[in-house]
């Protein structure tokens, strides 16, 4: 018989809460980026990611791992910065490699334009490289950066 632990459940389910508000100003930024400011997807995703960043380590800190404060702020921080810079450097191969194969594929398969296609393109390759660093980020944040907890 496996017995789970609840706390790690509830934990994961806050970390993707977290992550998922942290997303939308991913997008949101991303977008507002690229569509607005026409800067290339690579830079556009690392300011938005930063942007995102951000707001997810203070959600986890005072909202996923509250009983996490053997560590002072600065220290953690600066360790989940480093596991998300790893992330970033899984992400930009992401964002730079599959939404040029994606633009076409959509352009040609589902007949859009080529502004539509490369909006859909764009939205869709970050969401992809989301949710592998969220596993990345998710796994290494709770067992290194908040591994002062039960």
């Amino acid at each position: 018989m496996i017995v789970t632990d609840n706390r790690e459940h509830i934990r994961f389910v806050k970390f993707a809460l977290v992550g998922a508000i942290g997303s939308l100003i991913d997008i949101g930024v991303m977008n507002l980026m690229t569509q607005v400011f026409h800067t290339p997807l690579v830079l556009g995703g690392s300011i938005s990611f930063i942007c995102a960043v951000t707001n997810n380590f203070f959600g986890n800190r005072y909202w996923t791992y509250p009983d996490s404060r053997s560590k002072p702020v600065h220290h953690q921080l600066g360790m989940f910065v480093l596991v998300n810079a790893i992330g970033i450097a899984i992400r930009i191969p992401i964002l730079n490699y599959l939404e040029p194969p994606l633009a076409g594929l959509f352009e040609s398969m589902a007949h859009l334009s080529y502004e539509a296609a490369d909006a859909l393109a764009k939205n869709a390759t970050l969401i992809f490289a989301i949710g592998v660093v969220m596993l990345w980020n998710f796994f290494v944040n709770r067992y290194w950066t908040y591994n002062d907890i039960d």
